[in-house]
């Protein structure tokens, strides 16, 4: 058996995921527990080969996993369930599909008020205060 195909983040901080909920993801993902899907964006100097690597271990019936530090400076491990590159003005920048269990899911949220509007939301709060 050969061993797991690594995405391995070498340098800079740790990766932000951000959950989605693609209907199509659901077929990707299975298991006893309803995982979280997340959306990891990284830059890369080969994206084609990368994507590549994912592909052809896909094929042999091999896992991929996304191996980063995180925040607390541990090593972890993401398992790796669709992947695309695209090119930027910097360079490749690889899009990762990662399974999360719920317990690493932390959610932020993130509100937005409009500094023009004056008037309440339709809640009754006053957002710009």
């Amino acid at each position: 058996m050969r061993e797991v195909e690594k995405i391995t983040i070498i340098e800079g901080p740790p990766p932000t995921f951000e959950i989605v909920g693609d209907t199509w993801l659901l077929g990707l993902v299975e298991g006893p527990t309803a995982p979280q899907v997340a959306l990891c964006r990284l830059r890369t100097g080969n994206g084609p080969a990368l994507v590549e690597r994912c592909y052809r271990a896909w094929r042999d019936g091999q896992a991929v996993q996304l191996e980063y530090r995180g925040d607390d400076g541990l090593t972890q491990q993401s398992p790796v369930v669709a992947a695309r590159w695209t090119t930027a003005d910097e360079g490749h920048v690889l899009t990762l599909w990662v399974r999360m269990d719920a317990d690493d899911v932390e959610i932020e949220v993130d509100f937005e008020a409009d500094d023009d509007d004056d008037e309440p939301d339709e809640t009754g709060f006053d957002l710009t205060t």
